[in-house]
C-alpha cells in the first residue's frame, strides 16, 4: 500500500496518481481507480475526481495478472487460410498479441485454438508477421510455420509487401495525393506516443484522397514502411490526424471505439507458390455509418 497526501497539487486524480508514483501511467491508474484500489480519503471516486489540499490518497498495490498463452475459442473473422498462412480480418478493439496490460483474450489466444502458429517470433507473438493496432481494424498476414514466417518477414523488411489502409482525418486535404517522408522514433515529450523526430527510423506513407466532406477528408493510405503508429503520426504531423485518435487527435472528434482507420487492403507473394495473392476487408459497421452520415449532412449542407 502506498499513501500520499496532496500538497498544492491540482488536476484529475488519475493524471495525479501518474505524476506522484511515476512507475503508474495514467491509463494504469485510470483502471486501478475504476476497481477500487485508489482511494481518496478512504473513498472510491472517479478517475476524473478533482484533486483538494490535504486528501490522503491510498494506492492499493495489484500484482499484473501473469501473461498466458491459452488458446481461446473466441470468433475470427479467416479470410483465406491454407497449410502456411492466415489472412484475418482483426475487429477494432482487439489486442493482437498478450502484453503486460493485456494478457489474454488477444488476437492470438484466438489463433492457438484455431491452428498451429509459427515459433520464431518469442513466446508471446507466435505467428505474428506484423500487428496492428488494438482500435485498427482489419487485415493481418498470419504464419503457420516457420519458413512461411521468415518468407513473409523478409517482403516486409524489402518494402514488397501492400498493405494499404483507409482513413477519416480532421480537415479538407486540398491535394489529390501526396507522400509523407519523415522519421518516426519515441516522442521525447511522452514514453508512450511516437513522433517525428530527427533521429527516428525512415518512415513512408503514400496518401491518396478519396472523398471529402466540409471538415473531413477521407483518404486511401500506403505503407512503403512500417513504424509503430506510422499512419497515426504522419497524419498529424500535416495537420490531419485521424478521427477518433485517443492519443495523436483532438479531444473534439467523432466518437466512435477508438480511430478511424482500417487496413482494408493485404498483398504478398505466397511463400510456397509464390503467387501474388491481394486480400479486401470491407470498413467496419460503425465507419460505414460515420461516413453515410458525413455524406448526408454534405447533401444538405450543399
Amino acid at each position: 500500500m502506498k499513501k500520499f497526501t496532496i500538497d498544492g497539487q491540482t488536476g484529475r486524480l488519475d493524471k495525479i496518481v501518474s505524476e506522484l508514483d511515476p512507475s503508474v501511467s495514467r491509463s494504469r491508474a485510470k483502471n486501478l481507480i475504476d476497481d477500487g484500489h485508489i482511494l481518496v480519503n478512504g473513498q472510491t471516486v472517479k478517475p476524473k475526481y478533482k484533486v483538494s489540499h490535504a486528501d490522503e490518497i491510498t494506492v492499493e498495490e495489484v500484482k499484473p495478472k501473469p501473461i498466458s498463452l491459452e488458446p481461446e475459442n473466441i470468433p475470427l473473422d479467416i479470410v483465406y487460410e491454407d497449410d502456411d498462412v492466415i489472412v484475418v480480418n482483426k475487429p477494432q478493439g482487439m489486442v493482437v498479441h498478450p502484453s503486460p496490460g493485456h494478457p489474454d483474450h488477444t488476437l492470438v489466444n484466438a489463433l492457438l485454438y484455431h491452428s498451429p502458429l509459427s515459433t520464431i517470433n518469442g513466446e508471446f507473438r507466435p505467428g505474428i508477421v506484423h500487428r496492428i493496432d488494438k482500435d485498427t481494424s482489419g487485415l493481418l498476414m498470419v504464419a503457420k510455420n516457420d519458413d512461411a514466417h521468415k518468407f513473409l518477414s523478409q517482403q516486409l523488411k524489402a518494402q514488397k509487401s501492400l498493405r494499404k489502409y483507409v482513413a477519416l482525418v480532421h480537415g479538407r486535404i486540398n491535394e489529390d495525393s501526396g507522400v509523407v517522408n519523415a522519421p518516426i522514433g519515441r516522442s521525447p515529450k511522452d514514453r508512450k506516443k511516437q513522433a517525428v523526430v530527427a533521429d527516428g527510423r525512415s518512415a513512408v506513407t503514400h496518401f491518396e484522397v478519396l472523398e471529402r466532406f466540409d471538415d473531413y477528408t477521407l483518404v486511401s493510405c500506403r505503407l512503403e514502411t512500417g513504424r509503430t503508429h506510422q499512419i497515426r503520426v504522419h497524419m498529424k504531423y500535416i495537420g490531419h490526424p485521424i478521427v477518433g485518435d485517443p492519443l495523436y487527435g483532438p479531444r473534439k472528434t467523432i466518437k466512435g471505439h477508438g480511430q478511424f482507420l482500417h487496413a482494408q487492403e493485404l498483398g504478398f507473394e505466397h511463400p510456397k507458390t509464390h503467387e501474388l495473392m491481394v486480400f479486401s476487408a470491407p470498413i467496419p459497421p460503425i465507419f460505414e455509418k460515420t461516413l453515410n452520415n458525413l455524406r448526408l449532412n454534405n447533401a444538405l449542407g450543399s
